[in-house]
């Protein structure tokens, strides 16, 4: 079963308190996603870094659970 978009936030914003997390449903499915997320944590972090911390937020779920993921990464200003 597809991990859902309410699912995706929640272990976001879980690992990396006071992100915000915008999701888009690239196909309509519930399997492949794009999210932009904007967090302070990512301060002083290269972009690889930023990416490992969401991916990690996942807990493992990438490639079962949640088939695709696009992620844009933010510090805020």
């Amino acid at each position: 079963m597809p991990m859902s978009g309410p699912d995706i936030e929640a272990a976001i914003l879980a690992a990396l308190p006071g992100a915000r997390v915008e999701l888009k449903d690239l196909a309509g499915d519930n399997d492949h996603w794009a999210a932009t997320v904007t967090a302070p944590q990512f301060a002083g972090k290269s972009r690889v870094q930023q990416h490992k911390m969401v991916y990690s937020a996942l807990g493992g779920r990438m490639g079962g659970e949640l088939h695709a993921l696009q992620v844009t990464t933010v510090v805020p200003t």
